[in-house]
């Protein structure tokens, strides 16, 4: 399990033709045959009621690599459960909106959240008089990924290493080089804070509503940097409208194989991970919990979305009990609260 630290953080973010497309709601159908049989049985079961679609909050906009990585869980789970899932897009706050929203859902087995790490972990710590605690609020139902992060550049950027990168934010003024996150508190934000702090660099930051568009603008050159997530970032890169620098996890991913990862780049002992989890409403009923967690972690073990993971840059999650994810995010939010003081993280 990641430990984060002043240099290691659990911050946090696969993808089919539609995850890409910018609609809102996208619903995703367990397959032709078993609409077919459905249809048929109509008639003969009238009085029975419909199923209804399980609906997935993803907690940004569409596009992001949190976004991504949800449209092809979404569509795995489904044929899983043999039932309808809605993909809901509801960002604001680096995700805080959409994650209290579910907590606040009926805990009927009806709606799931697709978060990342710091949803749950950090950015409850730094809502000011919310008063809601996510890691007790929403019950945790699997972790679906691990991943890292990837630090890219506009290719405009004077720099093709981290020691040149570093050298170049220094000999700037104070604060004149920015880089972009989804929003205070979001995973790309915190990985900034950490290479910032263990590179004793001084950045300037720019939040957000959502990882696409924090990234477009880096292509852009509105700004200098980027921390992120693997999914949205590798076409760009392989584009050459990013330069990837470094990645942050402790080895380096298959998808950027001549991309060295931080360590090996100059700064030993930094490594920069998160997650993806699904969670519920807490008060699900344990029945309804189980069989959510075993269709959902079923979805993640699948060859479709360990390839899609692979190719996008993302890991598989660790093999683990419900029970040990659950007290994995709790200890995650207790350091978190106290990380969020002491690096005087704060909503700007």
């Amino acid at each position: 399990m990641p430990s984060p630290s002043v240099a290691t953080a659990t911050a946090t973010a696969t993808a089919t033709a539609t995850a890409t497309v910018p609609t809102r709601r996208v619903a995703l159908a367990a397959g032709l045959g078993a609409a077919a049989l459905a249809a048929g049985r109509r008639g003969a079961h009238a009085q029975q009621p419909a199923v209804r679609a399980l609906t997935v909050v993803v907690p940004y906009a569409a596009g992001g690599g949190t976004d991504i990585t949800a449209r092809e869980f979404a569509q795995l789970l489904a044929q899983e459960l043999n039932q309808t899932v809605v993909v809901d897009n509801r960002g604001g706050a680096a995700g805080h909106v959409g994650s209290v929203g579910v907590a606040r859902s009926r805990p009927d087995g009806s709606i799931l959240l697709f978060a990342v790490s710091t949803n749950i972990v950090v950015n409850p710590h730094l809502q000011r008089g919310d008063r809601l605690n996510l890691a007790n609020a929403l019950a945790p139902v699997a972790q679906v990924s691990s991943y890292q992060y990837v630090l890219v550049v506009n290719p405009e950027v004077p720099a093709r290493t981290l020691p040149e990168l570093i050298a170049h934010v220094r000999s700037r003024p104070r604060g004149e080089v920015s880089y972009s996150s989804g929003g205070v508190g979001n995973a790309n934000h915190l990985a900034g804070v950490l290479f910032a702090e263990a590179a004793g660099l001084s950045m300037e930051h720019i939040p957000y509503r959502g990882t696409a568009p924090a990234l477009l603008d880096v292509v852009a050159g509105r700004v200098a940097m980027n921390f992120s997530s693997p999914p949205p970032a590798i076409p760009q890169i392989k584009e050459g409208k990013l330069r990837a620098i470094a990645v942050t996890g402790e080895k380096r991913i298959s998808a950027l194989p001549e991309v060295p990862t931080l360590a090996e780049a100059g700064l030993p002992g930094v490594v920069i991970t998160g997650w993806h989890g699904v969670f519920a409403p807490a008060g699900l009923p344990a029945e309804v919990q189980e069989r959510l967690s075993a269709a959902c972690r079923r979805a993640a073990d699948s060859p479709r979305f360990r390839e899609r993971l692979e190719h996008d840059g993302l890991e598989p999650a660790p093999a683990r009990p419900l029970a040990e994810f659950a007290a994995m995010v709790r200890q995650e939010s207790a350091l978190w609260e106290r990380k969020v003081r002491e690096l005087d993280i704060k909503l700007e």
